[in-house]
């Protein structure tokens, strides 16, 4: 539904984004994710028409965006970091205007009506846009971006400067929006792509990183599992039970409690010896007060792939399609 190849953008001797591909399929949400100063905008406004790019394709809904503009547009809601509101406008009498520009010629009432109902803003229709608090202008700015219906919804930012609660509530009406609109999600909150997304491109520098499923990153970027135990047992003996297990890579000691120690245990990719485990404790008479495994969260991913970007060191991630992005 959105396919970018090879896409760059210099200003002077500056590229902003330099070599950008990336794909997302219908009805996906597609998370883009990079510090402040990415590209993350630019590529954004390239993908919906705003800016020309200097090499590469994109296309919308099957439309190339430099070749048939128009029609990418008609298929493609934008929402950039700034809402584009009138402030001397009701809610109800902007979201009639934007749909009469974008071509909303039947059922005009009913589509601002449907628009306000799926972004929760119906109670403040007759409010000026200049009231409204920034929660509900984003909600404005994703009734706009939805009005004519389109296939394509890119969010620049949809959650910045929200409060959490108004963060938890636009990352929930953006998954409702899934199925229905393919989206391309970009934004520098971890915790965003990571309960939004279901694919993430992370970008630094103006160059992708990374593409593959959160889920995906993670096991590529931790490599061996790890599972932290808490028992009661002396430390010297379950560090040397624990170890003597096959498919046990190392044993350590993470913490030690008034109670108990817990080892954070490393086994090998694919292994899966959580009854041995508890076997062992419990063979050697100690009480097993937890285990659970470790996964790396989005945030350690991201950190670590910036600090080996850095180096110049950036591993590949397999995408989803199975091919490779390059090293930055």
């Amino acid at each position: 539904m959105i396919e970018v190849q090879n896409l760059s953008k210099e200003y002077g001797s500056v590229r902003a984004v330099d070599d950008v591909s990336f794909r997302a399929e219908s009805g996906e949400i597609l998370g883009f994710l990079g510090p402040n100063g990415a590209g993350k905008t630019t590529t954004m406004r390239i993908i919906t028409g705003y800016m020309p790019a200097t090499h590469g394709t994109a296309r919308v809904a099957g439309f190339d965006v430099f070749e048939q503009p128009l029609e990418a547009k008609r298929r493609t809601g934008y929402l950039p970091e700034t809402p584009p509101l009138y402030p001397d406008m009701t809610v109800r009498e902007y979201l009639h205007f934007v749909a009469k520009i974008k071509g909303v010629r039947t059922n005009v009432k009913g589509r601002v009506d449907e628009a306000m109902k799926r972004t929760w803003v119906t109670d403040m229709a007759n409010r000026h846009c200049s009231k409204l608090s920034k929660g509900y202008k984003q909600r404005v700015g994703l009734a706009q971006a939805l009005i004519h219906e389109p296939e394509v919804l890119v969010l620049d930012e949809p959650s910045a400067g929200l409060d959490p609660k108004q963060r938890i509530e636009t990352g929930q009406l953006i998954r409702e929006l899934a199925g229905n609109h393919t989206i391309v999600l970009s934004t520098h909150i971890l915790s965003e792509v990571a309960q939004t997304c279901s694919k993430v491109v992370i970008i630094n520098k103006g160059k992708v990183v990374a593409t593959d499923t959160p889920e995906a990153l993670t096991e590529r970027m931790q490599g061996a599992v790890t599972m932290s135990l808490h028992t009661d047992g002396p430390v010297e003996d379950v560090q040397r039970a624990l170890q003597g297990i096959a498919g046990v890579v190392r044993v350590s000691l993470a913490e030690t409690r008034s109670d108990a120690g817990v080892f954070e245990i490393d086994l090998e990719r694919g292994v899966d010896v959580r009854r041995e485990l508890a076997s062992a404790v419990v063979r050697g008479g100690w009480g097993l007060l937890e285990m659970r495994p470790i996964r790396m969260s989005l945030e350690d991913i991201y950190l670590s792939l910036m600090a080996e970007e850095a180096k110049g060191q950036v591993p590949a991630a397999v995408t989803t399609e199975g091919s490779e992005v390059a090293n930055a």
